[in-house]
């Protein structure tokens, strides 16, 4: 087995509760619900668990690693700009993004008809064709935080290879 395969596969899961006086923002887009998500930056729980799976296959640590949430200088970021960073230090080390496949967790709101401007927005911060961005939205039936409400959950694949 070759040291530096090719190829690799990161993961990356993200989760943020809901707070009021905040805009929801998914994937770089404002979505309309009367809550938003509580965070240091925009809490934009898509655009994070796609950039750690990012950062996990080019193996460069964790979201929290490159964007302390202890830095004044990620206060209210835009995650956008965060990913299209990871994107950067990928394109550093000689790795493209081959894919991405990731899924957002909360039983409200309904998203399906925001992921294609999701994906459009994730694309262009990582530098790809949409076609290479696999979104998908789903409940948790009520169960657990989600499916009462409290927060949004999101989970990323994310395929890279030497370019």
């Amino acid at each position: 087995m070759q040291a530096d395969a090719p190829w690799r596969v990161g993961q990356g899961f993200d989760v943020h509760q809901f707070a009021e006086g905040r805009r929801l923002i998914l994937g770089g887009v404002t979505i309309e619900h009367p809550l938003g998500l509580a965070g240091h930056s925009d809490a934009d729980v898509l655009a994070h668990a796609i950039t750690d799976a990012l950062l996990g296959a080019g193996r460069l640590g964790d979201i929290g690693q490159h964007f302390p949430d202890t830095d004044k200088q990620w206060k209210d970021a835009d995650s956008l700009e965060l990913l299209a960073f990871v994107t950067g230090l990928l394109e550093d080390r000689h790795f493209g993004i081959v894919n991405v496949d990731a899924t957002v967790i909360a039983q409200k709101p309904r998203l399906a008809s925001y992921l294609p401007q999701m994906a459009e927005k994730l694309a262009a911060a990582m530098r790809i064709d949409p076609d290479r961005v696999n979104l998908k939205a789903t409940t948790t039936e009520r169960l657990g935080f989600t499916g009462r409400g409290e927060g949004i959950a999101a989970m990323a694949t994310a395929l890279i290879g030497k370019v």
